[in-house]
């Protein structure tokens, strides 16, 4: 099982399983770093100028995998593991239900602010451990088992007694703020 740079187990053998098609792709199919980013790696940015800005993966023998920018980040917005639904409230500072989870770094801290240039055939550094961030959402509970445990991403389990009373909880504050009071009501009810 893959591990992250602390040693700590990431849930998954494979990453790419997991990743959906890259944050850069546009609608029309082209590739947005190489749009809006071409200083960061004029080489790649004149290579897909050359065929029209198209991705990488447009490519009948490619992958998004075989890209050197690559990038698939979550939405955040159901656990990957358990379905948990996000519930955010506005204006609260209280720890959201649902967490990014990285499948794959990538960057190190030495290489931050660089390309990161050479990914191989399989999207890969020299050593074979992938280049490209990856990252899903996992609630809480299920990001804590996988770090502390051999607990997987694709595991079939329902979400934890814990996390169904909090995101119920959070529900329940979220219907009563949709209801509607007059100023009259609302000081009425805190002179009481």
């Amino acid at each position: 099982m893959r591990e992250t740079p602390t040693g700590t187990p990431v849930g998954v053998d494979d990453p790419y399983e997991h990743a959906g098609v890259c944050d850069h792709l546009t609608s029309d199919g082209r590739c947005r770093f190489a749009l809006d980013r071409a200083g960061d790696d004029p080489e790649f940015a004149a290579a897909r100028r050359a065929v029209d800005y198209d991705c990488v993966a447009a490519d009948e023998d490619c992958e998004f995998r075989d890209c050197p920018h690559y990038r698939s980040t979550t939405d955040g917005r159901e656990c990957v593991r358990c379905g948990l639904e996000s519930v955010r409230m506005a204006h609260d500072g209280s720890r959201p239900l649902l967490e990014e989870h990285h499948l794959s770094y990538g960057e190190s801290a030495s290489t931050r602010g660089r390309s990161v240039g050479t990914a191989g055939d399989d999207g890969g550094n020299s050593d074979g451990s992938p280049s490209h961030e990856i990252t899903v959402a996992l609630c809480r509970w299920c990001h804590a088992k996988i770090h502390n445990s051999f607990a997987r991403i694709d595991d079939d389990v329902e979400p934890d007694a814990e996390a169904f009373a909090a995101r119920e909880e959070r529900r329940s504050k979220e219907q009563t703020e949709f209801g509607f009071a007059t100023a009259r009501e609302r000081r009425d009810a805190d002179d009481s």
